[in-house]
């Protein structure tokens, strides 16, 4: 009977402090039915945040008609920048930056106003291990996304 009691006392103050299980963010009732807007639909960050929708339980529609919220993709770009170079004029590290710049609307109502999020991360090149390096960027690529997606997830659930 304690250990019941205890369990049901934890269970109550996690969901008291606001506490979701990670991946799941509770969004609000305009979601229901989204669309998602954007230029490139094959991007990191698009196919991201389309997964994480599906997630937390809307329903994503290809007519925008039926939508009760569209989230617009804006611009979508990751930016690589050189940032030390070896005695030889060869690189040594890169900067990857990653930048998404995105609204919603609800109907005619703009719920969020277009806003600009970025992540960066930086690299360390070697020429001997050039196919290890390109494989490393692009995990970066899908890792910057990743994190991208859970800030616009974020800024959606506090509507």
């Amino acid at each position: 009977m304690l250990a019941l009691t205890l369990a049901l006392g934890a269970a109550l103050g996690l969901t008291g402090c606001g506490f979701h299980l990670q991946g799941h963010t509770p969004l609000p009732s305009q979601f229901k039915v989204s669309y998602v807007d954007a230029h490139d639909r094959q991007s990191d960050f698009v196919q991201g945040l389309r997964s994480a929708l599906l997630v937390n339980g809307v329903i994503l529609t290809e007519d925008t008609t039926a939508a009760t919220a569209t989230v617009h993709v804006l611009d979508d770009k990751h930016v690589q920048r050189v940032l030390s170079v070896s005695p030889d004029n060869l690189p040594r590290e890169y900067e990857l930056t990653y930048t998404v710049r995105f609204s919603v609307t609800a109907g005619d109502k703009e719920l969020l106003a277009p806003q600009e999020v970025a992540s960066t991360r930086e690299y360390s090149f070697t020429v001997t291990e050039l196919l290890a390096k390109e494989n490393e960027e692009a995990i970066l690529q899908a890792a910057l996304a990743h994190d991208l997606v859970d800030v616009v997830m974020r800024r959606l659930s506090s509507l």
